[in-house]
């Protein structure tokens, strides 16, 4: 173990509560990245990741809202949040907010691509006991093979109780042997239906009195009820290795889920650690289904930041002019992950500009809007990463390769926000395990508080 990973080992296993802090965590970065490990521990599906934000709001002082019910009004310091299935939303009041106080938006998100269990799932074949799932976005199907998988989301019970779930390491989705392809290294492909189906155990034979292992009953044991008090369930696939700093210094970090933890985790920190600044609000939006195109009532299609803002400004009493002044003067900060250059394949980017891991995160830009960006954006972000000491540097795509999206065109389409889209360069992108330099991660968090800090 390196000098830096053994010193932030050491510093993990002491886990004094003033060095996680939440200003602390935006100035030691070892403790973040700390931070970061555990939050992506407690958060393997959306679900979970939405609880685990509330929870650490509610620990900051945060009040929960729930939207069946009226909301007080906001002044000057309110601190809130509602949460929507696998999305939340937070927002933190500066002083002297009025009702055309401009809010300050984290957009982002807590699902990622992989595998989602179907509905009546137990199956058995040839011997195994099996999990039937569907594929959940776009993943990189192979980086799936051969790893501890465990089945996490959430399950509902036929009174609309809903209850989180998850299985701990039980599952695999077993690769074929060389022997018996020899070509598989000429050109893997993988049947989308045939071949990701998981394996979880053996099917009893002859007389034997165990049950065939199932997924429901695994799910029903976790949350405590009975099998045929399950409705329905919400439940991805997860890998359970644990992330880790790797690298010759430690500087490297592979986890699952970086896509996009990476910048909830990031808009979570800056949100508890930074005073907005006076006369605005800063908000954390993270919401759920992206990797699907956002079309859901908690994906940023949907209603739900347009609705909580418009709750915020009947609690300051904002009349419409108010409301369109205060938008007008907003600012959001679409956060997702993005390319770094690999190594191995330099023609899949762009000749000259070429974001490396490690030299902080990157402003995102495509002429086609799949990035929401302009100019304007672009001078925002760089101020905000000179407030935060921040090293920034640009992505844009090969024109062969078209690049992907992010909830920031949605967002500044449905609410006439303007908005620049940022993230941390990462390697394998939508595999199960990706892989991100530790100063960009805390980078982001250190511009995002920055960003909500800033006047404009």
């Amino acid at each position: 173990m390196s000098d830096t990973a053994a010193s932030a080992s050491r510093r993990s296993r002491r886990g004094g509560r003033s060095s996680r802090a939440p200003q602390n965590l935006l100035k030691d970065r070892d403790a973040y990245i700390d931070y970061l490990s555990e939050f992506i521990a407690e958060a393997p599906s959306s679900y979970h990741a939405a609880t685990a934000l509330a929870k650490a709001l509610e620990g900051a002082e945060f009040v929960a809202h729930d939207e069946a019910e009226a909301w007080e009004a906001v002044t000057d310091g309110s601190r809130g949040f509602v949460l929507r299935d696998g999305a939340l939303i937070a927002w933190r009041a500066g002083k002297k907010v009025t009702a055309d106080s401009p809010v300050r938006v984290l957009g982002c998100h807590t699902d990622s691509p992989g595998f989602s269990v179907k509905p009546q799932p137990d199956f058995t074949a040839h011997g195994w006991s099996q999990v039937g799932v569907e594929v959940y976005g776009g993943p990189l199907l192979n980086s799936w093979l051969d790893r501890d998988l465990e089945f996490a989301g959430r399950v509902v019970t036929r009174e609309g109780v809903e209850h989180l779930a998850r299985t701990g390491a039980v599952a695999r989705i077993p690769q074929l042997a060389i022997h018996l392809d020899r070509e598989a290294n000429s050109g893997l492909t993988l049947d989308r239906q045939r071949h990701t189906q998981p394996v979880i155990g053996l099917t009893p034979v002859g007389g034997a009195e165990e049950r065939a292992p199932s997924v429901l009953a695994l799910l029903a044991d976790a949350v405590g009820v009975r099998v045929d008090e399950i409705a329905a369930a919400d439940v991805r696939l997860h890998d359970t290795q644990p992330p880790a700093r790797i690298g010759v210094h430690g500087e490297l970090y592979a986890s699952p889920r970086l896509d996009n933890l990476s910048s909830t985790v990031a808009g979570l920190v800056a949100l508890l650690a930074t005073e907005p600044a006076a006369g605005t609000i800063a908000v954390l939006a993270a919401f759920d289904h992206e990797e699907l195109g956002s079309e859901t009532r908690s994906g940023a299609c949907g209603p739900f930041l347009e609705e909580v803002l418009g709750r915020i400004r009947a609690g300051l009493d904002a009349s419409v002019d108010d409301s369109a002044r205060a938008l007008a003067r907003s600012w959001c900060l679409s956060a997702d992950a993005g390319h770094s250059v690999h190594p191995n394949y330099p023609e899949k980017h762009d000749p000259r500009v070429q974001p490396l891991a490690g030299r902080g995160p990157m402003l995102k830009v495509n002429a086609n809007q799949r990035y929401a960006s302009d100019a304007h954006g672009a001078a925002l972000w760089l101020r905000v990463c000179e407030a935060a000491g921040v090293q920034t540097q640009e992505f844009v795509s090969n024109n062969t390769s078209p690049c992907g999206s992010t909830i920031g065109p949605l967002t500044a389409t449905r609410l006439g926000i303007r908005t620049v889209d940022v993230g941390v360069p990462l390697l394998s992108m939508h595999s199960a395990r990706e892989l991100a330099h530790v100063d960009d991660l805390h980078g982001l968090a250190r511009a995002t508080g920055a960003f909500f800090a800033a006047l404009s």
